[in-house]
């Protein structure tokens, strides 16, 4: 397969960047995307021009690094997919492919395709966590939790903070994303305790980043791990209970 490839090419924060050309032979209908442009930087950095950046670690679908907008979709044209998860297969010989950074104010370009996604670190450190010292972990099953409940914390568990919520949204709403963080917690006894003052907290760093929701629905089209929209629904109730509650520890 021969790929036409447009890459979004920016040296760092600062200036400016632009679309640049280039075209890859020999693609393999097997690679994954991330392979592919392993391949054009192995040829970049052969001719001596400067390979392209962009984000992976896992390459497994699981660490939310492999942040690249491909034709205007984040992740891609697959649905419930990263871009590591991406294959060639997908596209058919001689296509046009466009690579983008995320496209949101809150996301900066660092350099070609690598944003600082440091406001989702933001959100979470206001209160993404469990503050209270409870010793060494205790049994699985030491506190009953329903299955229903459990099944959906662990579905908002699923949120990998890749930010494609955020990319993807016409307002670059950053609620999908805080919304999944406040629901883990705010399902399951173990978050009950510090419940006001976590979606008070992760709400208002988030405010402070991001866009407002307006229900598009971007987020939850393509979000990997397919988070519900229904999720900010639990954060807003909890946010309306946060406002009538007035000691923030109950």
């Amino acid at each position: 397969m021969q790929m036409r490839l447009r890459v979004w090419r920016q040296k760092n924060r600062d200036t400016q960047g632009s679309l640049v050309d280039y075209a890859v032979d020999d693609v393999s209908s097997e690679m994954s995307f991330l392979e592919m442009l392993d391949v054009l930087n192995e040829r970049l950095a052969g001719e001596g021009d400067d390979p392209i950046a962009f984000d992976h670690d896992c390459r497994e679908g699981i660490c939310g690094t492999c942040s690249l907008m491909i034709n205007g979709q984040a992740h891609g044209p697959n649905r419930a997919t990263t871009t590591c998860q991406l294959h060639m297969r997908s596209f058919e010989d001689g296509d046009t492919i466009r690579i983008e950074p995320w496209r949101a104010a809150a996301f900066p370009v660092l350099k070609d395709l690598v944003v600082d996604r440091a406001p989702l670190d933001a959100i979470v450190q206001a209160g993404g966590y469990i503050s209270v010292n409870t010793g060494s972990a205790p049994d699985a099953n030491l506190i009953p939790i329903g299955k229903p409940v459990a099944d959906r914390a662990m579905d908002a568990a699923a949120c990998i903070g890749c930010g494609a919520c955020v990319a993807q949204c016409p307002n670059g709403a950053g609620q999908l994303f805080t919304a999944a963080k406040v629901s883990q917690l705010a399902l399951l006894p173990q978050g009950k305790p510090e419940r006001t003052k976590r979606v008070r907290s992760m709400v208002a760093t988030m405010e402070d980043y991001f866009g407002s929701c307006s229900n598009f629905g971007e987020c939850e089209a393509v979000c990997p791990k397919e988070i519900s929209l229904d999720f900010i629904a639990v954060m807003n109730r909890e946010y309306v209970r946060a406002a009538l509650v007035s000691d923030p520890g109950d």
